[in-house]
């Protein structure tokens, strides 16, 4: 199984299709929960999640003896094996579109415009980590700036 580059490349292939829907999904139709909250939070990434389990379960034997997850040295060795490597490849697609849905959940739950979540997306897409930020201090500010509307709209009442 997963023998041939063919094989990974058709797997990278078919799991980088099925993130990109999840990711439109996200960024064309954010008030469906069906695909906020089911297709793109758990069904994509559920499905890359069993192509991940099945490389490494299947491949983590061929691993060179000094590879591991201890140093960054370790993990270098570990993802010379091409499947390993598209393991880890697919681990980031899965993990990037659950945080996305979660920003798009998040944001709608706060009232935080979805304008101002597109740019997060796209970041967390491009970037995982620095998306994730981005979308934390867009929603701080967001609340901040509803705050100063709640405070200067009651004091007109």
């Amino acid at each position: 199984m997963f023998e041939s580059s063919e094989t990974l490349e058709s797997i990278f292939s078919l799991c980088g299709a099925l993130a990109m829907a999840g990711w439109a999904g996200l960024i064309l139709l954010p008030r469906y929960p069906l695909v906020v909250n089911v297709i793109a939070r758990l069904v994509i990434p559920a499905l890359i999640g069993l192509v991940y389990i099945t490389l490494m379960l299947s491949k983590l034997g061929l691993a060179p003896e000094n590879s591991g997850f201890g140093s960054l040295a370790e993990v270098k060795a570990l993802f010379t094996v091409d499947a390993l490597l598209l393991g880890g490849w697919v681990h980031y697609l899965a993990f990037d579109l659950f945080v996305g849905s979660w920003e798009v959940s998040d944001a709608r739950k706060r009232g935080v415009h979805h304008l101002l979540v597109i740019p997060c997306l796209l970041a967390t897409f491009m970037a995982g980590p620095a998306g994730l930020v981005l979308y934390l201090l867009v929603r701080t500010a967001a609340s901040a700036m509803s705050a100063n509307r709640s405070i200067f709209q009651g004091g007109n009442t």
